[in-house]
Parts: structure tokens; C-alpha cells; sequence
């Protein structure tokens, strides 16, 4: 057991004097009738004669972040869920008991306040109290006031105490539902349906990532946490569900970094009858639509750019790209033995599973992806990389689109592959490119391809990283800023 602080020791002093006059320093139901968004949207505009005229009467609650007393009155300061109000408090007003509790009240407490709204002389919307409710004894003190967490782990390891301190982390914790409902709706609207897949698989797919495995102590068979949503959702479009979508958890056994936390949200969705340029305009649609909703603002500043959401987004096939910023033309009948030489020579590394799609990726990633600042489709991916994806006229390509902002990729979609035959023989390329040492590549997965051989309608698909793109809609630079509760080291 770690030693209390002097602070902490006169706190749980002060919890036991609570006790003694028959209050439980850990509360009770209190039923609050506004709030500090309510009082300042409510009574802004009334100046202070019409208040003191009116003294409208609210019953509100928060945890004392200020405190000033001088003889027989004081102010607080009250944080709630949308911020802070003033508490005027005064012994003749509340009795002596209330002043009291409200004298030996510390900075955290949470306590509750039944009185009306007023002007101070200085014109601060205030609530004048007549009665002062002890709710809840904080046993441990606030971060200094101008201090703060200052250590940013602290912060992610105790975002309880970073929400009470930190505005802008309380900013994005309320944005953050505010921008999946945004998306919900604007879905729902155009007639998709919002559906729930398995989080436990047992075949890996979907994706190509490393993936958690567990154990099924029943059945006696490891399982995946699952790395995407793809396989269950396209099922769905042959059932007859023409137009799906999921928002959920994911589970990637990979790197930590500023934009990537091992469990992340994604959104996939997909729609019978379209394909890949109609997800390109549909990614349009609903960036705009949530930016102006939620944001109320198509321009960002993130990564120290400015992104503007409101022009069309540019599109551009990879290899176009990969010219552009090397000089070389992957469009070219260039045989996979030429293709390795060009890698050597750029300090491409060619790992044994590659072939020739995987160099060409590598070249975009270390070439293209830097210089993609503004909104822009680039697709035309290689079939090595795009097991799920249909091919393009020229078969080493596919119709697949990344959505990529300031280097960074947005969104992934394709005209879905529905061919069983080509499917089974993709999936075949996958299991070899496993035993050759890619821990990322897909499995067999038998059902989904018999689910094809029933018929799948044309379809596009696309996923989204809802953590991205919250990223850049709150100008966050990190992706912990925007995960309340964010996968940190161990602290020791």
C-alpha cells in the first residue's frame, strides 16, 4: 500500500467529519434540472436587472474546480459535462451548516446546488445558491491548475483526471459519438442497414494483418479476434441484404505509433449493384456531409496542413503516382527479375513472398504515399496485394481505391470480387504466401467461397478507419487523443 500524502490524509479527515454529522461522503440520487450549456444557451441574453427580476431557479451539479471565499460568501467554480459555472454562496442565504460543508469543501469534490441564475456586478452568468449539497468527497487532489498532466502518458494512462483538467480532451470525447451518429444517419437515409458480425472467427480473412489468437476452451480451437469485417458483411449481399454496414471494434497483433492503437473502430460497408467509383463518390459524400454536420467547417489543419474537404477529391492510379516521383513506369511489360533490380537499386527490400504487384506497392509507399496531401483516391492497386478485389482490364491491376490525406490512408474500397473460381484461386496465392513467411496473408476460407458459388451480386465495398478520420475532424495528432481509454506500455 502506497504512503498518503498530507493532502490526501486531510481529505479522508475531512471524509470521516462527514460521517460524524450523518452525511455519506460518497452521496446520493440527485436529480439535476439544468446544466451549464442549458443556463447559457437559456439566459445569456437576459441582462442583470431582468435576472434579478425573474431569478429563474435551477438545480444543477459538477465538481469544484475554483474556489474563493472571503468572511461570510465565496464563488466556485462548477465543471459539468459541458464546462464550467460560477456559484455565488453566501452563510446568509444557505445557513450556517451549508457554509460550513461549503468551507471545508476541497477542489474536486463533487457536490450538487439548488438556487437561480443571476449576473455578478462584473456581468458573469452565475447561480446564486440557496442550498449546497455535498455529493461526493474526493479523497485525491487535482493536478495543479496551470500544470495540469503535463506528462502526455499520464494523460492516456488517467483520462479520467485528463477529462476533468484538459477542455480540449473533453471536446473530443463528446465529437467522437457525435461524428459516428453523423454517419449513422446519413447512411440510414440513403436505405442502408446497420448489422452486427462475429468479433470471434476462425478463419483469418479479410485482410491482410497479424491477428490476436485465443483459445475456445469448449470446442478446444484457437480463434481470431477478427482483423476486418469484410467476409461476414458480403455474405450478407448473397442472403438478399443489398446494402450493409458495420461500425466496430477491430483487433490488429501489430505496431503502435501516432495513428495506429492495436483495437480500433472501423466502418465497412457495402452495396449490391455498385462498384468502385461509386464508393469514390459515396467517400465524398459523407466526409463532406459529417465535416459540415459536425464540424460545421470543411477545412482542417492537421499534420501542419491545411486539408480541404470541399473541392472533388483528386483521383490517381498508383503507378501514375510512382512515375511521377521516380521516373519509372510500372505500366511497362516489365518481367518480376527487372522489377527486383529496380527495388535493389531504390533500397527497396524484396522479401521472399513478393512478387511483382509487391514491388510496385513498395515503390508507392516509399515514393508516392509521402507526397498525397490534399483528399485524393489513389487506386489501381496490384492483384498480389488485393485478394478480395475484382481485377481490372489489365490483370495485374485491380479496381481498388485507398483514400490518402497528408500521407495518410483514409479508406480502402473495391469493386468486390464475386467470381468463386477467381476467388478460391486468390485465396490459393494466400495460403502460399504464408508458407513463404507472410504472417499477414488471408486463410482458406471454403465457406465464403461456396457463399459466392450461390451468386453475389456486382457490389462495392469500402472500409474506413473512423480513428483517422476522427483525427483529422477534431485536428488531433495522435490517435490516443481520440481513444479514450488508448493501449499504453506497461508502466514499469
Amino acid at each position: 500500500m502506497r504512503e498518503l500524502t498530507d493532502q490526501e490524509i486531510v481529505r479522508r479527515e475531512k471524509m470521516d467529519i462527514l460521517r460524524a454529522k450523518g452525511i455519506n461522503p460518497f452521496g446520493h440520487r440527485f436529480d439535476v434540472t439544468s446544466d451549464s450549456k442549458r443556463i447559457k444557451e437559456d439566459y445569456d441574453s437576459f441582462d442583470k436587472e431582468s435576472l434579478d427580476k425573474k431569478k429563474p431557479k435551477v438545480i444543477i451539479a459538477g465538481r469544484i474546480v475554483a474556489k474563493r471565499r472571503s468572511g461570510k460568501a465565496g464563488f466556485m467554480h462548477l465543471l459539468d459535462r459541458y464546462g464550467r459555472i460560477q456559484i455565488y454562496i453566501r452563510i446568509d442565504d444557505v445557513g450556517e451548516d451549508d457554509y460550513e460543508l461549503y468551507k471545508d469543501a476541497d477542489l474536486g469534490d463533487i457536490i450538487g446546488i439548488e438556487g437561480f441564475v443571476c449576473r455578478t456586478n462584473t456581468g458573469e452568468l452565475t447561480v446564486h445558491a440557496k442550498k449546497y449539497i455535498h455529493l461526493t468527497k474526493a479523497l485525491r487532489p487535482l493536478p495543479e491548475k496551470f500544470h495540469g498532466l503535463t506528462d502526455t502518458e499520464e494523460r492516456f494512462r488517467r483520462r479520467y483526471v485528463d477529462l476533468i483538467m484538459n477542455e480540449d480532451a473533453r471536446r473530443i470525447a463528446f465529437m467522437r459519438p457525435k461524428i459516428i451518429r453523423s454517419i449513422q444517419k446519413y447512411l440510414d437515409d440513403l436505405g442502408y442497414v446497420e448489422v452486427e458480425t462475429p468479433v470471434l472467427n476462425t478463419i483469418l480473412g479479410g485482410a491482410t494483418a497479424r491477428p490476436f489468437i485465443t483459445h475456445h476452451n469448449t470446442l478446444d480451437i484457437d480463434m481470431y479476434l477478427r482483423i476486418a469485417t469484410e467476409l461476414p458483411l458480403k455474405r450478407l449481399l448473397v442472403g438478399g441484404m443489398d446494402a450493409v454496414y458495420e461500425i466496430g471494434r477491430l483487433f490488429r497483433n501489430e505496431g503502435m505509433d501516432k495513428t495506429h492503437n492495436p483495437e480500433f473502430t472501423t466502418l465497412e460497408l457495402y452495396k449490391a449493384y455498385s462498384d468502385m467509383e461509386g464508393m469514390m463518390d459515396l467517400t465524398e459524400d459523407v466526409f463532406r456531409h459529417v465535416a459540415k454536420d459536425v464540424c460545421g467547417k470543411y477545412t482542417f489543419n492537421w499534420k501542419e496542413q491545411t486539408v480541404d474537404l470541399k473541392p472533388k477529391f483528386k483521383r490517381a492510379h498508383m503507378v501514375d503516382i510512382i512515375k511521377e516521383q521516380t521516373g519509372i513506369n510500372f505500366f511497362d511489360d516489365m518481367s518480376f527479375t527487372e522489377a527486383k533490380k529496380l527495388a535493389k537499386k531504390h533500397d527497396i527490400p524484396v522479401e521472399e513472398h513478393y512478387g511483382y504487384g509487391h514491388i510496385v506497392n513498395a515503390f508507392y509507399e516509399k515514393y508516392g504515399e509521402p507526397t498525397v496531401i490534399q483528399p485524393t483516391f489513389v487506386y489501381g492497386h496490384p492483384v498480389e496485394i488485393s485478394p478480395l478485389a475484382t481485377k481490372s482490364k489489365d490483370p495485374r491491376w485491380t479496381e481498388r481505391f485507398e483514400l490518402f490525406i497528408c500521407g495518410s490512408e483514409f479508406a480502402n474500397a473495391f469493386t468486390e470480387l464475386n467470381d468463386p473460381v477467381d476467388q478460391y484461386e486468390r485465396f490459393l496465392s494466400q495460403v502460399a504466401e504464408g508458407e513463404k513467411g507472410n504472417e499477414e496473408a488471408n486463410e482458406m476460407d471454403i465457406d465464403y467461397v461456396e457463399a459466392l458459388e450461390y451468386g453475389m451480386p456486382p457490389a462495392g465495398g469500402l472500409g474506413w478507419g473512423l480513428e483517422r478520420w476522427i483525427m483529422l475532424l477534431t485536428e488531433s495528432d495522435t490517435i490516443r487523443e481520440i481513444i479514450l481509454f488508448p493501449t499504453m506500455k506497461n508502466k514499469n
